[in-house]
């Protein structure tokens, strides 16, 4: 989609906007890259900020790492998409296609099997591409969620800034598409059951934590319900979310409540299908 002022404005309060043109103004985007639709940059404030945008997308799918919990988008997004109208980073796409298309086979298996190697999310992601099933449990997968909690804040229990749950939501999206709809269930109850346990920590962006929740329990009973004839595994996902609703996080019971019903009833629906 075009970049406009108005699309900009669109995605921020008008306070907001005014702070990401003076943010644009002043120089403080350090780094900024283009694939295709996705645009990186690194924007300086108190510290260094990292944003991302998906040009294609309605509302942009804008993440940064700011602690910023008002409505819409922050000051540093804004100030990136701004420059996305007036000066947008050329698209390095064709450049990276050319090298791939390039490329010794061998060699390009030989740097992907390193890299597969010593990135583990990388090689999760590569195995549900390629349709491989996870072999990762729920505590497992809650336990990587668990330790970005821990390391956002080391020195105090307290989360004030908001958490890239990216890797999980993208790797959930993969399984989702290739049918594994177990799989995908996996990772978003273990990203639930994270959220749902460090909660009451948040004291800050809640709502980009908020979001992350809902969205991880909707993935969650959608993917439940789709697993096909399968009773055993809805009846399981409904005493997760009723046993949540009552022992979890008290103002996030009623998501809890809501998501058993939907479940409930997504699986007459394809059970009468």
């Amino acid at each position: 989609m075009d970049v406009t002022e108005d699309i900009v404005r669109d995605v921020c309060t008008d306070a907001v906007f005014k702070r990401g043109e003076r943010y644009r103004a002043e120089g403080r985007i350090r780094e900024i890259h283009r694939v295709d639709t996705t645009v990186t940059a690194v924007v300086s404030g108190s510290r260094q900020y990292d944003v991302r945008v998906d040009l294609a997308t309605n509302g942009f799918a804008p993440w940064c790492d700011c602690p910023y919990d008002g409505p819409g988008s922050c000051k540093h997004v804004v100030a990136v998409l701004l420059r996305c109208i007036d000066d947008p980073p050329p698209d390095d796409g064709d450049r990276l296609d050319t090298a791939l298309n390039s490329a010794d086979a061998d060699e390009l298996r030989g740097f992907l099997r390193e890299e597969l190697a010593t990135d583990a999310n990388l090689r999760d992601r590569f195995l549900a591409r390629v349709g491989e099933p996870t072999t990762q449990s729920v505590d497992e997968v809650r336990t990587a969620i668990d330790r970005r909690f821990a390391e956002i804040n080391p020195e105090y229990h307290v989360v004030f800034e908001p958490i890239d749950f990216t890797q999980w939501f993208d790797l959930a999206n993969e399984y989702r598409e290739q049918g594994r709809f177990v799989s995908a269930a996996i990772v978003y109850r273990a990203l639930v059951e994270s959220l749902d346990d460090n909660m009451e920590r948040v004291d800050g962006a809640y709502d980009h934590f908020s979001r992350a929740f809902r969205r991880a329990l909707d993935g969650y009973v959608d993917c439940v319900a789709a697993v096909e004839h399968d009773a055993e595994t809805v009846s399981d996902g409904v005493t997760f979310l009723d046993e949540r609703a009552t022992s979890g996080t008290s103002f996030l019971a009623e998501h809890f409540e809501k998501a058993a019903i939907d479940l409930r009833e997504k699986a007459d629906e394809q059970s009468c299908e």
